[in-house]
C-alpha cells in the first residue's frame, strides 16, 4: 500500500487540537454520508465521538427511522400499487423518496443516487415501471456497497439496462454498438481508453444478450462466437469475458474514483495525484465498494478542513437535508411533493437527461433553479409538503434545544443545525439583528438560511 494510506490523505483521521471533532464536522459527515442529522442526532454523534458516528453510517444505523404511521403505511401502499400501472411511471420517484424519508441507512441510499446516475437508465424509453423499481431495488439498492464487478455484472444483465440500450438489435449478422459503447465509455473505462475497433469486437461479444418478459436471456443463435480482439486481449470471448476484461484495466479503477471523489467530496474535492492514489487501493482491493467508502468517510482527506462546506447539493440530497434536519418527518412530509420539487430543480428520478446521466455539481445551480429551492424552502417551512399543512416550530425546536427566543438564540440554532455554527462570512444578517423573536419571525429567518447559498453547500 502507497503512503497515501499509511501517513497521507487516505490514511485515518483522528481529532487533533488543531482539527478537532466539533459541531461542524458531526454536520459535515451527516451531509455527506447521509443526507442531514436531527438536533438529537447531532448532538448524540458530538458526544460519542467520531469513530462511534462513522461506524453508524457503515453499519447502516446513523439514523433512527420515525415510527410508520397508519397514514404512512396507507400512503405506501398506494403509491406502490399505482407505481406498478404502466401509465404511473411517475410515481417510481414518490416512491423512492418514501424509502429515502423512512430509511434508518441513508449511506446506502446515498450510493443508491450514485449508481442511478452511473448506470443511467430512464422511464421515457423503459415504460414498464416494475422494470424499473427492480433495477433500484434489487440491483443498485441490494449491491450498492458490494464488489463492483458484482453490481457490474447485475446490471449489465438488467432488462431494464438492455432496453434503454438496445440490447435486442445486437446480433451476430449487424452488431449494435449502443451496449458496447456504453459499457467501456460510461460503466468501466471512461473516454479515451478504448478505440472505435474495440467497442466494435466488444459489440460482438455482447451479441445474443437480450431479454424474454421481464428476465435476462441469452440467445445463442444470435450470438457471434468467433475470435475477438479487445484492448491487446484475442479470444472467443462472450459479454462475461469482455466485462472480465474490462474489470481488470487500470482506467476502470480511475473512473470508480471519480464517480466517489464527487460523491464525497464534490467537483474540486481531490488533486489528480490523491484520486489516483483511490484508484491504486481500489485495484489492490478488487474494486470493493465498501473498502472505498469506509477508506474514505476515515480518512484525513474527508474530515480536512478544506473539504467542508464545499459540495454543491443535488436536488434530492437538498430536499432530503432539509426535511431531516428540520423534523418534517414526524409531520408525515408527502413524498409525491418532494419527488415532483426534484423534477422542478433538475433531478427528475428515474429520468436523467441522457445515457450520461446528470452533470451534477455547479450545473445544479441556475437563475431558475436557486428560484425553485428558496420557494422550495418556504413551502416546507410553512408546512405545505406535509398533511396536513402545520408550519414547522423553529422557535419551539431552539428552545427544545436549549436556545432562547431571540433573534441572536435561534439565528444561532439554526446555523448550527445547517453547518455546524457561523463560520466568518457565512454569518447571516437578520433585522431586526437582536431581540425576541416571535413563532413567525422565527420561520422567517428559517427560510432565509435555507435559501442562502451557503445552505446549498455540504
Amino acid at each position: 500500500m502507497n503512503d497515501a494510506f499509511t501517513s497521507g490523505v487516505w490514511s485515518r483521521w483522528e481529532p487533533t487540537d488543531a482539527e478537532p471533532w466539533n459541531l461542524r464536522r458531526v454536520v459535515h459527515l451527516h451531509r455527506r454520508a447521509g443526507f442531514a442529522g436531527t438536533w438529537e442526532e447531532l448532538q448524540r454523534d458530538l458526544q460519542e465521538g467520531s469513530d462511534a458516528s462513522i461506524n453508524r453510517f457503515l453499519r447502516g444505523k446513523a439514523y433512527t427511522p420515525e415510527p410508520v404511521s397508519p397514514r404512512s403505511e396507507l400512503l405506501d401502499t398506494i403509491l406502490t400499487n399505482s407505481m406498478r400501472q404502466a401509465s404511473s411511471l411517475r410515481r417510481l420517484s414518490a416512491f423512492w423518496f418514501r424509502r429515502m424519508l423512512s430509511t434508518g441507512d441513508p449511506l446506502t441510499e446515498k450510493l443508491v443516487l450514485l449508481w442511478h446516475n452511473h448506470f443511467a437508465t430512464s422511464r421515457t424509453k423503459v415504460t414498464v415501471s416494475e422494470m424499473m423499481q427492480r433495477q433500484n431495488e434489487e440491483i443498485f439498492l441490494g449491491y450498492a456497497q458490494a464488489p463492483f464487478s458484482y453490481l457490474l455484472k447485475h446490471v449489465i444483465r438488467d432488462p431494464a439496462m438492455l432496453i434503454w440500450l438496445d440490447a435486442d438489435t445486437n446480433v451476430a449478422s449487424h452488431p449494435n454498438e449502443n451496449l458496447a459503447r456504453e459499457v467501456m465509455e460510461l460503466f468501466t473505462l471512461g473516454v479515451g481508453n478504448y478505440t472505435e475497433a474495440d467497442i466494435l469486437e466488444a459489440a460482438r461479444a455482447l451479441t445474443g444478450w437480450t431479454y424474454v418478459g421481464r428476465n435476462f436471456a441469452f440467445n445463442r443463435i444470435n450470438h457471434d462466437p468467433g475470435e475477438k480482439s479487445i484492448l491487446g486481449h484475442t479470444g472467443a470471448f462472450d459479454g462475461d469475458g469482455l466485462l472480465d476484461i474490462l474489470l481488470e484495466q487500470p482506467a476502470t479503477s480511475q473512473r470508480l474514483a471519480w464517480r466517489f471523489v464527487r460523491l464525497f467530496f464534490g467537483e474540486q474535492g481531490v488533486d489528480q495525484e490523491t484520486m489516483s492514489a483511490l484508484a491504486e487501493g481500489l485495484r489492490e482491493n478488487n474494486l470493493s465498494t465498501r473498502w472505498a467508502v469506509q477508506t474514505i468517510l476515515r480518512s484525513k482527506a474527508f474530515f480536512a478542513s478544506n473539504n467542508i462546506g464545499t459540495r454543491i447539493l443535488g436536488p434530492a440530497e437538498l430536499l432530503m437535508g432539509a426535511v431531516r434536519a428540520f423534523g418534517v418527518m414526524s409531520q408525515s412530509p408527502s413524498a409525491t411533493a418532494l419527488a415532483e420539487w426534484s423534477a422542478k430543480l433538475g433531478q427528475d428520478l428515474f429520468a436523467p437527461p441522457n445515457v450520461f446521466g446528470w452533470d451534477e455539481g455547479k450545473s445544479w445551480i441556475t437563475s431558475r433553479t436557486m428560484v425553485g429551492r428558496t420557494n422550495f424552502a418556504i413551502d416546507m417551512i410553512d408546512g405545505v409538503i406535509s398533511s396536513p399543512d402545520v408550519p414547522i416550530d423553529i422557535l419551539g425546536q431552539a428552545g427544545k434545544a436549549g436556545f432562547p427566543a431571540t433573534v441572536e438564540g435561534v439565528g444561532e440554532f439554526l446555523s448550527k443545525l445547517l453547518w455546524g455554527g457561523h463560520q466568518g462570512a457565512d454569518q447571516i444578517e437578520f433585522s431586526p439583528a437582536t431581540g425576541p423573536v416571535s413563532p413567525e419571525g422565527a420561520q422567517a429567518m428559517a427560510k432565509l438560511m435555507l435559501a442562502s447559498a451557503r445552505a446549498q453547500l455540504a
